[in-house]
């Protein structure tokens, strides 16, 4: 008997240590949150779960496939709720009832609590704490990283206050350890992981969180932005002012916008606002902030871009944007010129000098392979585009060549993206590679930024 309480005595010792030990302890939360979904899902076979609810006189809705994924992420916390988003944003690579599931976390992640929110308030901005008044408890938006509540200054300037969630660095670095090592796995048991670079994902999405969560980072991003649309004139474009007496690492404080989301299509019609005409303008500002400077918003879900009242453009939310040095920028214009042109050999010799082809690949028929892939994108309107099967072939031609694509590229790619699921609900026939306000831009912006190019010793 002694020796099976010592082995029970040690075993919990074990436990407990493990327990104590911050990425070991999620590894533990992770197989229970799965242990927990799986008993859900047994639940709804045996119809116990139906009983259960009826007992307590509670609506019982059956926990599908993608409601049990977006429930397991949420409860995971941050990261993994960045890995849904990804999803909402990604229509046709993956099936339409995850990405419909998944649109739920874009801007409503569970809420901390309003003790925590003030208490966090006070730590940061200390005595200047005071001078923000009559702060709304129920959060204008919760997302992973943080969440937005109204307020007001002292003064009556209406505001909005964006709070860190408490602990989240810690977090992030125990679940990035996870997930580093399910892409280390995926690498040696899957010979097509290697096109999606799984390690260098999650190594850029350890950087992008670790820059999300210092909000002076996020406030710089903000006057950079609106400093670029001043340089280009964009007068109807314009990103929320920080309040730079109210901004810490985990606190932002900055202008509060009014208006409409750019999906909310009912909203907009009953306003009268030409949709499409805005629309246009937003694209060629964030192109031109891309082309010029190397800058660009690199989360433009629909939460993040506005109509405001005025008829201007908001964009909101900088704390994911991407950066290219002017290599990148000059290697954009060409893969742009070349796509929008229809040279689909250029387009393949670009992707080589990105870096893109793993192997020896013959250009001409990868070519050949992405033209017949990209060439409805160049002669349809975006509403008679049908992506579900385009991503596939796409994927396709990648596994074929031994393809992929640097992750600046992806990043942009997600953007368009965005940008085509707005078109459709706002402008059907629009079609950011053919419509001649676009290409007119975008080509007289590919000349000036050639021209620089050549300036260059």
């Amino acid at each position: 008997m002694s020796v099976l309480y010592s082995v029970l005595v040690i075993s919990l010792f074990l436990t407990l240590l493990s327990l104590a030990i911050p990425t070991v302890r999620r590894v533990w939360v992770f197989h229970l949150l799965v242990l927990k979904y799986l008993f859900f899902a047994l639940g709804d076979i045996l119809r116990i779960r139906p009983l259960v609810f009826r007992l307590q006189k509670r609506r019982y809705t059956r926990l599908t496939r993608p409601r049990a994924l977006r429930l397991f992420c949420e409860d995971m916390g941050v990261t993994f709720v960045k890995f849904g988003q990804i999803i909402a944003s990604s229509s046709g690579l993956f099936p339409d009832r995850y990405v419909q599931e998944f649109q739920k976390v874009l801007d409503k992640v569970r809420p901390f609590s309003f003790d925590e929110v003030r208490e966090i308030i006070a730590e940061e901005l200390g005595e200047n704490a005071r001078k923000i008044i009559n702060i709304e408890p129920v959060p204008l938006a919760s997302a992973s990283v943080a969440q937005v509540h109204s307020a007001e200054l002292s003064d009556g300037t209406k505001i909005v206050l964006k709070v860190q969630r408490p602990g989240i660095g810690k977090v992030i670095k125990t679940d990035m350890a996870i997930m580093k090592t399910m892409a280390k796995v995926a690498l040696r048991f899957s010979k097509d992981a290697e096109l999606m670079n799984p390690v260098g994902i999650i190594e850029d999405l350890t950087v992008t969180l670790v820059e999300e969560t210092d909000f002076r980072k996020e406030a710089a991003n903000l006057d950079e932005f609106n400093r670029i649309m001043s340089e280009h004139n964009h007068t109807r474009v314009r990103a929320p002012v920080p309040h730079q007496e109210f901004v810490t690492r985990r606190v932002l404080v900055m202008e509060r916008f009014f208006g409409t989301r750019v999906d909310d299509v009912k909203a907009i019609e009953e306003r009268g606002v030409n949709a499409e005409e805005s629309l246009v303008e937003g694209i060629q500002a964030w192109f031109q902030s891309l082309v010029f400077h190397g800058f660009f918003h690199g989360d433009m879900h629909a939460g993040n871009l506005m109509l405001l009242d005025n008829e201007d453009i908001g964009f909101l939310d900088f704390g994911i944007v991407g950066r290219f040095d002017d290599a990148q920028r000059y290697q954009v214009t060409d893969y742009i010129v070349a796509f929008a042109t229809g040279n689909f050999q250029l387009v393949a010799k670009i992707i080589g000098e990105m870096g893109g082809l793993l192997g020896e690949v013959d250009l001409e028929e990868l070519g050949e392979d992405l033209g017949e892939v990209y060439k409805p994108l160049l002669s349809q309107a975006f509403s008679e585009v049908n992506y579900a099967n385009i991503i596939p072939k796409i994927n396709e031609v990648a596994r074929k060549h031994r393809m992929t694509m640097p992750k600046e590229f992806v990043l942009i790619t997600k953007q368009l993206l965005y940008f085509d699921r707005y078109a459709k609900l706002l402008a059907p026939e629009l079609n950011i590679f053919t419509d001649p306000r676009l290409i007119m831009s975008m080509m007289n912006d590919i000349v000036k930024v050639r021209s620089q190019q050549q300036e260059q010793p």
